[in-house]
């Protein structure tokens, strides 16, 4: 019997997370799919299903360590897990008029985003170092390369997770674990659709899953996608302080309040 390829996907509601599932579906892949929305999970799960893939899930809230540990820990001994990728997030920014996101949103993003990384990628590290096999994606943006004025938490939350990444990925390399870590631009998904301004070099939820995909599966060190975007932010982030802030101070732009 040819053994299943065994697959995390956190974040699997809708966007990337939901998109990869589907891209990853088809028979001999068994899918544990986690999101915070029961009915679209379900949704993901299903069209997972529909292309023979075998698939479970799991209701949680990235940001609530313990539980998402255990049912990570349960999914892998049933089926080691040979690839994990962490797609859960959330983004906030300043308000329409300027105000600042604040405290609760900024933490938020942290929590989720970084600390929420942190705690689906950390119970998978022994078991895979044991098994001296597995990939582990993370999954930052561009606004990790730069950080920009209307987004200070999401910025901080995405750069902790790139910095995560590329320290995992130099530690676990001799082990036999590979880390991707992926910085992608803007592509359309509902998150997208709450980010009031440019998109400069935006693609389709489609065309960035593909390319994610890719990368992973050439076990990629890094993807990402669009190059010219990421190295504008690298190029802004080079300057002298006063002309790279007058940059993204220019590139202006509010978020809608998310569910």
């Amino acid at each position: 019997m040819t053994a299943l390829r065994s697959i995390l996907i956190t974040g699997a509601s809708s966007g990337l997370g939901a998109g990869l599932a589907r891209h990853l579906a088809a028979p001999g892949v068994r899918l544990a799919l986690t999101g915070r929305d029961a009915a679209r999970l379900e949704v993901t799960a299903e069209a997972c299903r529909a292309k023979s893939a075998e698939v479970v899930t799991g209701l949680f809230d990235v940001a609530d360590a313990e539980p998402i540990a255990a049912w990570i820990l349960a999914r892998d001994a049933e089926a080691p897990f040979d690839l994990a990728i962490s797609a859960a997030g959330v983004s906030a920014g300043t308000s329409e008029a300027g105000a600042p996101e604040g405290h609760k949103l900024a933490t938020l993003q942290v929590r989720t985003n970084l600390l929420g990384t942190m705690n689906v990628i950390e119970p998978l590290i022994a078991p895979m170092m044991a098994r001296k096999a597995g990939q582990l994606v993370v999954v930052a943006s561009t606004a990790a390369l730069r950080g920009l004025p209307y987004s200070p938490g999401y910025s901080a939350s995405k750069a902790g997770v790139r910095a995560y990444g590329e320290a995992l990925r130099a530690l676990l390399a001799p082990a036999g674990v590979a880390v991707t870590v992926v910085v992608p631009g803007f592509f359309d998904t509902p998150m997208t659709d709450r980010w009031k301004g440019p998109t400069p070099f935006m693609v389709s939820l489609d065309k960035m899953v593909r390319v994610i995909a890719k990368g992973i599966e050439r076990r990629s060190s890094r993807v990402v996608y669009p190059r010219l975007l990421a190295l504008g932010q690298v190029a802004a982030d080079l300057m002298p302080a006063m002309f790279g802030d007058r940059i993204v101070r220019n590139f202006r732009f509010h978020i809608e309040p998310g569910s």
